[in-house]
């Protein structure tokens, strides 16, 4: 089987954590590269600056591009709110693909303020717009996928379906058919 890298994209909120979650208890070999883990290393003290999210997501790619590299499999869980931080991994990593979670900005925002285990993701993230953090979405930009390998409507879809055809992406980019 061949390694590959899912992206699972979209806004805080939007359900990137759960449903990375859940491929994970089915594929327990893969490897999640969580943006919020990895920014308490690389960022310990974030200012959430443009150059240092380039940096950091900069890091992410060049991670998950290294362990395909290496043979394994992983998924990315992180917003990725520029294209251009996708468009890099897509063009690095050989056996990519996107997996773009399309949410409301309402739901996503009440999703947010019930949510108990944040994945290390800062609490309260939507009120910190407010007082002028950049918030994907909100204060500022999320850059939607142009042609993700699969989207899903999460408002209209629920956990269960969207992990089937995850699955079916899975199969498919693991030349597994």
């Amino acid at each position: 089987m061949e390694p590959f890298a899912l992206w699972i994209t979209g806004m805080p909120g939007s359900g990137k954590s759960t449903v990375s979650d859940e491929i994970k208890k089915i594929h327990p070999d893969l490897i999640v590269l969580r943006m919020d883990e990895i920014r308490k290393i690389v960022t310990p003290e974030p200012t959430y600056s443009e150059q240092e999210r380039d940096i950091v997501y900069r890091a992410l790619v060049y991670t998950a591009w290294t362990l395909v590299d290496n043979g394994h499999s992983l998924i990315i869980d992180a917003t990725g709110n520029f294209r251009k931080w996708r468009d890099l991994a897509r063009q690095l990593i050989p056996n990519y693909a996107e997996v773009y979670l399309k949410c409301p900005l309402e739901l996503c925002m009440a999703r947010e303020r019930m949510r108990v285990n944040t994945h290390c993701a800062p609490r309260d993230v939507y009120q910190k717009a407010g007082a002028g953090w950049p918030v994907p979405g909100v204060s500022a930009p999320y850059e939607e996928p142009l042609s993700p390998e699969l989207l899903i409507e999460v408002d209209r879809t629920f956990i269960p379906e969207a992990v089937r055809e995850i699955e079916d992406l899975i199969k498919t980019l693991r030349n597994d058919l």
